[in-house]
């Protein structure tokens, strides 16, 4: 009997960005609720039944840095990360308060510093990095967390290192988003070039795309609270209470998928479930990975130095 081409990933992380909450049931163009477009995706992934190994928020996750709005989104987040049995990370944006985010968020004492920081998922490390401005929309990165960032990465990680950070480091299909995008790109590429970083993820633009950047893929997840409608007349922006989505990154031995997942779809047109699926692959004469396969030795991942 045949098997899958590939084991199950060794990682899972659900990537979601720009929620924008506001506090005291302030709303966006006056019509759009940041924490029920959240809880309303948070159900959403809660009812599929994935459980990622972490979650990771790329920025833009209070829309004005009112602790009130931190407060609403830790308690959204953390009952939800429990259920699921994964741990959350969370990255600035441009909207969010470096103080703010540091008190409400990380539990730590306020300051006005970048707020950089390394973990490890058993083996994959995850870089969340501050590219924020304060009191601008661009993104920069100093000169101190380009070499913080170096040092860092001189040593890899057994699984590589998925890069969070908010602003992307692509061109954006909008116009006007060239005057908030990250500045001084090359720098970071530098840095980046032939280390192990796998991937990086961001979020800023509202919408979602994908790139290459110093020869490693870039995803950007859209928002859950409002998305930009890319059919508006060239050079314009037109934001919509539509298209909401967030992103999976599943990792695996030697690539890493990037899923874009919308929170609502209008009709559902067939359910298959799990054991029906698994009935009909044992019809297709197709197999698990076998575990012989999965134990067998392999080359490492040739990464690019």
């Amino acid at each position: 009997m045949p098997t899958a081409e590939h084991p199950d990933p060794e990682r899972v992380l659900l990537h979601i960005s720009d929620t924008h909450l506001r506090a005291h049931g302030s709303r966006l163009f006056d019509l759009v609720d940041g924490a029920e477009r959240l809880a309303r995706a948070l159900t959403a992934i809660e009812g599929s039944g994935i459980r990622p190994d972490a979650v990771v928020f790329t920025g833009d996750l209070a829309d004005l840095g009112e602790p009130g709005a931190y407060a609403d989104l830790r308690g959204l987040v953390e009952p939800f990360a429990e259920r699921i049995g994964a741990r959350v990370f969370w990255v600035m944006g441009n909207h969010d308060d470096r103080d703010g985010f540091r008190r409400a968020l990380l539990d730590q004492p306020g300051g006005t510093a970048p707020v950089d920081d390394v973990a490890e998922l058993d083996g994959l490390r995850l870089i969340t990095l501050d590219s924020t401005v304060p009191g601008h929309h661009h993104g920069e990165l100093r000169d101190e967390q380009l070499a913080w960032l170096a040092d860092v990465l001189a040593t890899p990680a057994p699984l590589g290192t998925i890069l969070a950070m908010h602003h992307p480091p692509v061109p954006s299909v909008l116009p006007l988003a060239a005057s908030v995008e990250l500045r001084d790109q090359r720098r970071l590429g530098e840095v980046l070039r032939g280390s192990d970083v796998r991937a990086i993820i961001a979020g800023h633009l509202h919408y979602s795309t994908f790139a290459t950047f110093a020869g490693i893929p870039v995803s950007v997840a859209s928002s859950t609270c409002y998305a930009q409608d890319l059919t508006v007349p060239t050079g314009g922006t037109r934001p919509q209470d539509g298209a909401q989505a967030f992103n999976l990154i599943h990792l695996y031995d030697d690539t890493v998928v990037h899923s874009v997942v919308p929170v609502d779809a209008p009709r559902t047109l067939e359910h298959i479930d799990a054991a029906e699926a698994q009935r009909r692959l044992a019809d297709a004469g197709i197999g698990p990975f076998s575990d012989a396969r999965r134990d067998a030795p392999t080359a490492p991942i040739a990464l690019p130095r």
